[in-house]
């Protein structure tokens, strides 16, 4: 590399391409009187386009995500009157896919040159998906929180129906809450434990502190065949089933006296069906609109991690749930 006579080096374009290319930087320019952009070979590649010496903002609209449009074009107008560095992030559609750009600049016309404005483009859809996840982890672990205070009431009144004195009551709360604990394990595993679990293990552990210990005792019943269930699945699994637990708890057969709960399975050739059937409890009526937090990250578990749908039958006796999951999945 060149250096200047006090020793300091110099950039060559070159030496200035391979780096732009290495930290994966675009270029463009905008002619703030005709409104086109200039572009160079990355900015085109990053946008899925072909190269031509010139492309509106008309062009680039084409490839913005629709719900981003009105907001680029606003934000790349009053760049203009921004004083120091601005950044717009946006998606772009390239392919069907959606990739995350962030457009950089200096405002207040600083640099301009000819009446064109410059900036880069970066892609940053590595960090909008890491962000994406960690906003879907804490409202995930929030509605936890507010699951588990709920179920710690809800146990509480139902011990209280079946003891009578304080001692038992502190014994029968404290069994329920560590087998709650124990629950709880199953649905966020330590690092490194492995191995299988037998489905019907699986289910009574997870429904064990839901049942009366006293005189209403075996009020939940899990009839199911013998076979295991890979680390996925379980996790995935445990996560389905504490949301239904904590559900009829809160509102169905496990929040009444004679509720009772029904946990079944069938296999057919390409599909495993665990039916959930309540009786007893209050009358149940279906969400209105889409439902809650807790049904959108059941169906989405049921969806992404065993390949599978949940379909729930909203029946005048009771809520019956069906977990259809792809059989491969269920050994993952």
């Amino acid at each position: 590399m060149p250096k200047t006579k006090a020793g300091a080096p110099t950039w060559d374009a070159g030496n200035l391409q391979r780096g732009l290319e290495a930290a994966g930087v675009a270029l463009w320019s905008w002619n703030v009187d005709d409104d086109t952009f200039a572009m160079d070979a990355a900015a085109f590649g990053l946008w899925g386009m072909a190269v031509k010496p010139h492309v509106t903002f008309e062009d680039l609209s084409s490839h913005i995500h629709p719900a981003d449009r009105d907001r680029v074009r606003a934000a790349f107008a009053a760049t203009r009157a921004v004083v120091g560095p601005y950044e717009i992030d946006f998606r772009i559609l390239v392919e069907g896919d959606v990739r995350w750009i962030s457009a950089r600049g200096q405002g207040d016309d600083l640099g301009m040159v000819s009446r064109k404005m410059f900036g880069i483009f970066i892609d940053v859809t590595g960090r909008k998906q890491a962000e994406e996840g960690h906003e879907l982890l804490a409202g995930e672990m929030s509605h936890r929180v507010k699951n588990l205070l709920a179920i710690a009431s809800g146990l509480t009144a139902i011990t209280s129906r079946s003891v009578d004195s304080t001692t038992d009551m502190a014994r029968e709360l404290t069994q329920r809450l560590t087998a709650l604990g124990r629950a709880h394990d199953l649905v966020r595993p330590l690092p490194g434990e492995e191995g299988k679990a037998l489905l019907g293990d699986l289910l009574s552990v997870l429904l064990a502190p839901y049942d009366d210990l006293g005189a209403f005792s075996g009020r939940i019943r899990v009839s199911v065949p013998r076979m295991g269930v890979g680390e996925q699945a379980a996790n995935a699994l445990a996560l389905i089933v504490h949301e239904l637990a904590t559900n009829s708890l809160k509102y169905g057969a496990l929040s009444a006296e004679a509720g009772t709960l029904d946990v079944s399975c069938s296999a057919h050739d390409a599909e495993l069906v665990i039916a959930w059937t309540e009786q007893g409890g209050p009358p149940v009526q279906p969400p209105k609109g889409p439902g809650g937090y807790g049904s959108q990250m059941v169906a989405r578990a049921m969806a992404r991690q065993l390949d599978g749908s949940i379909e729930r039958d909203w029946a005048e006796q009771g809520l019956v749930v069906r977990l259809r999951i792809n059989k491969e999945k269920i050994a993952q």
